[in-house]
């Protein structure tokens, strides 16, 4: 308590401490607990009560002295947070269930990703969607909209002390986003929305541009410099696969090449690649995203052998029940050994390096 409490500055001290106490109540009996975060709760009550006080936590935060607090992260100013991620080595994580489905299996998900991204030595930014806007079906589950999911996403960020990246698909969306979220993800599909992209840059927080299915590489270079001249530099842009035909993706190892022309961070989405948009028939006649999860080692070790800067990876502790993109969904029970192997592949691999081609005559 004492670390935490240091990094507000003594004139904070007094002021704030009163505060942390509920906090730290809640987060002691969530690490006290060896299955997960909410199942030492015994009944509904309690976990409201419990709830409750992590919002009194937060509301009170932002009540002293007009003072805006949510974690360490967002203490730190954009550029600071792009710096480490760009030059981490052998590379950073994004991860974390499509969707938030819950507030218990969001904090049960970030307490395990980041114990997993801790032991093996990765910088991890929390990955989940408030609202999943584009469905194949208007049947589909979306989340639980922008005002509650930022809210769940703002406790966890202050629980467990860690960045954030979700999405969003309107330019109306991106102020109230921003104000939580230290990665603002724009959707492939809408990868070259101006007005989006700019609503995203004012924030001022990092832009992750997830390159269109259907887009060339060098789409990215105009899509990242619509961010720049907005006056934001902190732009990443990510490659998640091409369309092949209908209802499937192919991932081109060379596109995570010619995508460095936009010169920033690469990303590579290794989940969301993998699927099979409308492939999947559902037994009531509708039709949904299927996926090849036996497929993501395949194209994550590529990805860092050619020298990815991040990885994204959807995660989920139960994918084959997850109401959303279940087949893309890498199960947690593997995240460690995945990673482990990843990073692995990423330390013999000189991908980061170009190759340096000596055209001149060969001589005996």
């Amino acid at each position: 308590m004492e670390e935490k409490h240091a990094i507000l500055g003594k004139e904070r001290e007094d002021q704030c401490l009163p505060f942390y106490q509920p906090l730290y109540f809640l987060l002691e009996k969530f690490e006290s607990n060896e299955r997960s975060s909410y199942e030492y709760v015994l009944n509904k009550k309690e976990k409201e009560r419990l709830s409750r006080l992590l919002d009194q936590s937060l509301n009170q935060y932002h009540c002293v002295s007009g003072f805006q607090f949510s974690s360490v992260a967002d203490m730190e100013s954009p550029a600071l947070l792009y710096n480490q991620l760009k030059t981490a080595e052998p590379f950073f994580l994004l991860a974390g269930p499509n969707v938030i489905e819950s507030e218990e299996h969001i904090f049960r998900m970030a307490k395990h990703i980041k114990t997993i991204a801790t032991k093996v030595g990765l910088p991890l930014v929390f990955k989940s969607s408030f609202d999943k806007a584009n469905r194949t079906s208007s049947k589909s589950f979306r989340g639980p909209g922008m005002a509650e999911g930022l809210k769940i996403l703002e406790k966890v960020k202050l629980a467990y002390d860690l960045p954030i990246v979700t999405d969003v698909h309107e330019s109306i969306q991106c102020e109230e986003v921003g104000k939580v979220a230290d990665i603002i993800q724009i959707p492939a599909f809408l990868c070259r929305q101006t007005d989006l992209l700019v609503a995203a840059a004012k924030t001022g927080k990092i832009v992750n541009i997830k390159k269109g299915q259907f887009c060339a590489p060098s789409v990215m270079v105009n899509s990242a410099e619509k961010v720049r001249l907005a006056g934001n530099p902190n732009v990443m842009v990510c490659e998640r696969g091409t369309m092949f035909g209908y209802n499937d993706l192919i991932v081109d190892p060379r596109n995570l090449e010619w995508i460095r022309e936009a010169n920033c961070p690469v990303v590579a989405d290794v989940t969301h690649a993998l699927q099979q948009p409308a492939g999947r028939k559902l037994d009531d006649g509708g039709v949904a995203s299927g996926g090849l999860r036996e497929l993501i080692p395949c194209i994550a070790r590529t990805a860092v052998a050619v020298g990815v800067d991040g990885i994204f990876m959807e995660v989920h502790d139960d994918p084959s029940n997850a109401p959303v993109d279940g087949p893309t969904q890498w199960p947690l029970r593997h995240l460690e050994e995945l990673l482990v192997e990843l990073i692995a592949i990423a330390r013999v691999s000189k991908g980061k390096q170009r190759f340096n081609i000596d055209l001149s005559p060969y001589r005996d």
